[in-house]
């Protein structure tokens, strides 16, 4: 197989359907994307594999919800690994590429030697925010993290926030590959029932239970739910991040008698919104006070992207709600 090939089916996200059991899924690879990413930081590997798998739940997400503008999916923990962060801009028209960024904040002298990746994050929640553009109301959903890992918090979201039955299958890693630099991958499986609202929810959430998606299936709806994740179980990780299977292939081998249909996939990049007129305008809401204290040594005001780590230095004078209005004037 070519290099070309190999690569035509990267930072995609493929929608799919499985008619014979009603379900809807996606297939992601990223690879450039990570490297986007991951290369505007310097984070040690524990860190790095949690925001590719933070990385690639965006992607299988982010193609889901019918989006506007901006998907956001953050974690916020009390262990070592304090806040995970990533966005989800969707194309600006039909055919073009979605953009994705993502950053990480961590204690380093917390981080567990030796620990997986997921015993860097303590408790906390996982929380789901959309925003549609000028003129509509953010949405926002929250739940606990769960005790396992950050995709089975995002599955939790999407039973108790959604009462849509989800399920993810992920494979992230760095990849060795002769005459090609060491990089990470990442590769995933989403799917997802939908079914009527279980009886039981109503209850469940009253007392405070964390509901999973085995508690909004019933009758032939769980016949196929459980036939359908024991065929996604049998998925190898060479199947989800290798560069030999394609993720029509993918579905054809896991799901042959579902009767999958696919649609037209979506690219993915890496991208960031920052600007320093984007900045410019964040600091538009403060006083000619407040911009004087933010103001150092050097008589500027600098200001640094989380997410890609450009660096932005501005002249007080110009900055603030005083400027801005004496410019109007």
């Amino acid at each position: 197989m070519t290099l070309s090939s190999q690569i035509a089916w990267d930072d995609t996200v493929l929608p799919f359907q499985l008619d014979a059991s009603d379900m809807r899924g996606r297939v992601a690879r990223l690879d450039g994307v990570l490297d986007g990413i991951l290369k505007q930081h310097d984070y040690p590997p524990v860190v790095e594999a949690l925001v590719a798998e933070m990385a690639l739940l965006t992607a299988l997400i982010g193609q889901t919800v019918k989006l506007q503008w901006k998907l956001s999916l953050q974690v916020q923990s009390n262990g070592p690994v304090r806040m995970i962060a990533t966005d989800y801009y969707a194309p600006q028209k039909e055919g073009e590429t979605a953009r994705i960024r993502a950053y990480a904040s961590f204690d380093k002298d917390r981080l567990v030697h030796g620990g997986t990746p997921y015993e860097q994050v303590g408790s906390g929640y996982f929380a789901v925010m959309i925003d549609q553009g000028q003129g509509t109301k953010p949405y926002q959903g929250l739940t606990a993290l769960d005790e396992t890992s950050i995709s089975s918090s995002a599955e939790a979201y999407f039973a108790q926030s959604e009462q849509l039955p989800t399920k993810f299958k992920l494979e992230f890693g760095r990849s060795i590959t002769p005459g090609v630099p060491e990089h990470w991958r990442a590769g995933g499986v989403m799917l997802q029932h939908m079914p009527k609202a279980s009886p039981f929810v109503a209850d469940q959430d009253g007392e405070g239970k964390s509901m999973t998606a085995e508690d909004l299936v019933s009758g032939e709806i769980e016949e196929n739910w459980n036939r359908v994740n024991m065929l996604l179980s049998t998925v190898e990780a060479l199947e989800l991040i290798g560069p030999s299977v394609p993720p029509t292939d993918l579905l054809l081998r896991l799901f042959h008698e579902e009767q999958p249909r696919v649609y037209d996939a979506q690219s993915v990049k890496f991208g960031c919104t920052c600007s320093e007129e984007r900045v410019r305008q964040s600091l538009s809401i403060y006083s000619a006070k407040d911009i004087e204290k933010m103001t150092d040594e050097n008589e500027r005001v600098t200001a640094d992207c989380q997410f890609c780590s450009a660096h932005y230095d501005l002249d007080p004078k110009t900055l603030g709600f005083d400027a801005e209005k004496d410019a109007r004037d």
